[in-house]
């Protein structure tokens, strides 16, 4: 009889220091916010700053589906957060627009642009590969 209590105290207490970190895991995550919470708190959209250059007004400013709809389909379309990346690609030059919203839950739009010559990278004059990206 002995015996069996013996055993039985050997197998008990692993379950109660198991559960004792189980309630030290459960206290450390009971202080996290859940992914509910954050979520729920609208975050703060920094204004992001657009670019004022001459021959860009047919692009800054403009909503994703419009560009698609003027160069056709983006040959990379990366969202990541509330920004998007759309890259356009011609015979001679890469043309990146990046859409970011100018506040809280608007949609992004065109706010700055970039362009570079395919064959060596080296930026390019912006609104000739626009040109000839329309053509």
């Amino acid at each position: 009889m002995r015996n069996i209590i013996v055993i039985m105290l050997a197998l008990t207490l692993p379950a109660c220091a198991a559960g004792s970190a189980a309630t030290t895991a459960s206290s450390t995550q009971a202080s996290r916010p859940t992914v509910a919470a954050i979520l729920a708190k609208p975050a703060a959209v920094p204004t992001p700053q657009v670019m004022q250059k001459s021959g860009l007004d047919a692009v800054i400013g403009a909503q994703a589906n419009a560009l698609i709809q003027q160069f056709g389909a983006a040959r990379i379309d990366l969202i990541e957060g509330d920004a998007r990346k759309l890259q356009f690609s011609g015979d001679r030059c890469v043309l990146d627009i990046f859409l970011y919203p100018l506040s809280a839950g608007a949609a992004p739009v065109a706010t700055h642009v970039e362009a570079r010559l395919r064959s060596t990278g080296a930026d390019t004059d912006r609104s000739s590969c626009i040109a000839e990206l329309e053509d």
